[in-house]
């Protein structure tokens, strides 16, 4: 047997996913875009895909997390992402966690901590707020090295 093949057969379903969103985080850094990139699944399918555009559209609303969950509600025909998970490489920002909390998601998981914008803990814990109508679970750390060494990278660069 392939010693590579091994490896990714032994692999978990949050590294499997978290390897697609670093994926689309490598096309967001190619278009010269903050690397980071997200997909929702839901019954082990990803049904959503994105990542930041800020810049390529003009749209401060175009982060990753937003734009996966703007197709997966698509995909589904409803803003309800119920049983649904969203996998994103770095630790979503308040308007991300807002928009999370509203599309009802059972699971986020998040890679890199934020520790300018984070609001799962690194600048503000949103997610711990009790007053929310919905309490998804909210998990960070999955390969956090790599989701943080793509970032690490796209800015040494520009320095």
């Amino acid at each position: 047997m392939i010693p590579e093949a091994t490896a990714l057969s032994a692999a978990t379903p949050d590294d499997r996913f978290m390897r697609e969103a670093l994926a689309l985080a490598s096309e967001a850094a190619a278009a010269g875009e903050v690397p980071v990139g997200a997909v929702v699944v839901k019954e082990g399918e990803i049904i959503g895909r994105g990542y930041n555009r800020p810049i390529t559209t003009s749209d401060p609303t175009a982060h990753a997390e937003i734009i996966a969950l703007r197709e997966a509600a698509r995909v589904l025909g409803n803003y309800r992402l119920t049983g649904c998970e969203l996998y994103v490489t770095l630790e979503p920002c308040a308007m991300c966690v807002g928009a999370m909390v509203h599309a009802r998601l059972a699971r986020i998981v998040y890679g890199a901590s934020d520790p300018k914008t984070g609001a799962c803990g690194s600048i503000v814990d949103l997610p711990a707020l009790v007053t929310f109508n919905h309490h998804g679970r909210f998990e960070g750390g999955v390969l956090a090295d790599e989701c943080s060494g793509v970032l690490k990278r796209f800015f040494a660069e520009r320095r």
